[in-house]
């Protein structure tokens, strides 16, 4: 006989459940997520909603770490929910953080799907639109950055991958041009030139992968064999993309450089904004 996986009594031959007690977690569980995903962003009495949670939690079957990867999701809900308007207001921001320390979510369980970044990157933003200069990125050791002085680092993206455009001439298969003269049956001598004509062709090539550092004053860029900063007032253009951005040195010899960092709309936005900021 087979034991319910929810209450551990008898399910019946071949069965790891009751239907009733399937049905109840479900209910108990999707109640959980509605409530504690409201609470997450608003002012909270977290006592009163702690032993809520916990009562329906003993009448559905929902053990403790359940219960704690449930919390965890409604705050990733919280999250999608609050940045519907691409904007994490402080009020949002305070209540999200206050929810994850009252039940002790760490920041990896928390951005298990990106969630935890996400809400970092858009509070990030707000304060440089704000006129602040945020002060949210943590680094264990050290980077290969060389820091000019008074220069503070906003942002870090990792796994950055470098391209640039390349251009090459290839010669398209020609053929013979002339009159064909028959020499035997079936066989025929063509005289004439051979022809070839030149195609160039662009395409961005990998460069490097390394670290890309956005920072108040420039953007560094590290990776195996290749390493450089550049100063928002030598930038001439910045292209978004849907995963990266494509900066335009101000130099005739110049090439185009492209970021791809996995978040085009961030990266886009979180350095133009900043330039911006540092220029006025």
């Amino acid at each position: 006989m087979g034991k319910c996986q929810f209450c551990g009594k008898d399910a019946g031959f071949l069965r790891s459940t009751h239907k009733e007690c399937k049905q109840a977690y479900e209910e108990g569980a999707t109640r959980i997520l509605e409530i504690a995903s409201k609470a997450a962003v608003s002012q909270t009495d977290f006592p009163t909603l702690h032993e809520t949670l916990r009562a329906i939690a003993s009448t559905s079957f929902v053990n403790d770490q359940t219960l704690k990867n449930l919390l965890a999701s409604a705050w990733e809900m919280a999250v999608f929910q609050a940045l519907d308007d691409s904007v994490l207001s402080q009020a949002e921001e305070q209540a999200l953080i206050a929810f994850k320390d009252y039940f002790s979510l760490s920041d990896e369980i928390l951005d298990r799907n990106g969630a935890y970044t996400k809400a970092a990157r858009a509070a990030a933003l707000r304060d440089i639109l704000e006129g602040k200069i945020p002060q949210r990125v943590q680094i264990e050791g050290t980077l290969p950055f060389n820091f000019q002085k008074n220069e503070t680092l906003v942002w870090l993206f990792r796994d950055v991958f470098l391209y640039e455009p390349k251009t090459r001439t290839v010669y398209t298969r020609g053929g013979y041009s002339g009159i064909s003269i028959r020499v035997a049956k079936g066989v025929y001598y063509r005289i004439g030139e051979f022809e070839s004509k030149p195609v160039t062709r662009t395409q961005n090539e990998f460069v490097d992968a390394g670290l890309l550092g956005v920072t108040t004053k420039h953007i560094y860029f590290s990776g195996k064999t290749k390493g450089f900063r550049i100063r928002y007032d030598k930038i001439v253009s910045f292209t978004p993309h849907s995963d990266g951005i494509t900066i335009q040195r101000d130099a005739s010899s110049a090439k185009p450089q492209i970021f791809v960092t996995g978040d085009g709309w961030f990266t886009y936005n979180l350095i133009t904004n900043l330039a911006r900021l540092m220029a006025s």
